[in-house]
């Protein structure tokens, strides 16, 4: 899905996120649709433990196509443990069992706790290279596992999907994810209630000519069924007239 808008940004500001760190990822395309991921759930503060091919990338500000807030803030280190030194809460992503004791969280319990943290403590998830995921000594860095409720057939992810998911549950519960809203097109609004009131009897009035509602004690409820029908379509000023003349023209039938 396309849709850049640089004039709009979250409201809570992205140094308020989670921190991701890619442990040894191995393709510069893979780091750069992690940025991308990343600034589409307003999330800036990319680390990068001992990356393959080395960093900067030229392929990774490629697949970032423009997240280059993110590229340009990215910082490199030695050791896992170098890279979460500031943060007070780390989850570790990861959908192999693993032979140690630790709570197993969502992605959505995660962003839960994560904005819940107090005192200025800032939050962290590990994701592990593409062939292989994090190593069992990185796991044990986190306080707590992070696993996606997917198909336990097949519940492999790549870098950047995996981001998605974890950023996505963040940035949806922090206020700055839209609610949901209804487009539509400049030249009309949303029918008011006498426009809707005009279309009902229109048709009632056309109904009651062709006999539909000729059994008088069913007439109630049908009408009721036909306004209760077209008042959940939302209609636009526009789709009423449309009807309307929808209504017309059936009555009038064919022309010439």
């Amino acid at each position: 899905m396309a849709g850049t808008d640089i004039s709009k940004q979250p409201a809570n500001g992205p140094s308020n996120g989670p921190a991701v760190i890619l442990v040894e990822p191995q393709l510069g395309e893979n780091i750069g649709m992690a940025a991308r991921a990343m600034l589409n759930c307003g999330l800036t503060d990319l680390r990068l433990v001992r990356p393959r091919d080395g960093w900067p990338s030229d392929k990774a500000v490629a697949a970032a196509s423009g997240a280059d807030a993110v590229i340009d803030g990215a910082r490199l280190f030695a050791t896992t443990a170098e890279a979460i030194a500031d943060l007070g809460r780390v989850y570790a992503a990861t959908a192999r069992e693993r032979d140690m004791t630790k709570r197993v969280v969502t992605p959505r319990q995660a962003a839960e706790e994560m904005r819940a943290l107090g005192g200025g403590a800032r939050a962290g998830v590990l994701f592990g290279k593409e062939a292989k995921g994090l190593h069992n000594d990185d796991v044990a860095l986190a306080d707590t596992i992070l696993t996606a409720p997917l198909n336990p057939a097949y519940a492999s992810l790549n870098i950047a999907m995996a981001v998605l998911l974890v950023g996505y549950e963040w940035f949806a519960g922090t206020g700055d994810a839209p609610a949901e809203t209804l487009t539509m097109p400049k030249e009309t609004r949303p029918a008011t209630k006498a426009e809707l009131a005009g279309l009902f009897d229109h048709l009632e009035t056309e109904l009651d000519a062709c006999g539909f509602l000729r059994v008088t004690e069913k007439r109630p409820n049908m009408v009721r069924n036909l306004r209760n029908m077209l008042g959940r379509a939302d209609l636009t000023e526009q789709e009423v007239r449309t009807l309307r003349g929808v209504i017309a023209c059936l009555v009038s039938g064919p022309r010439g």
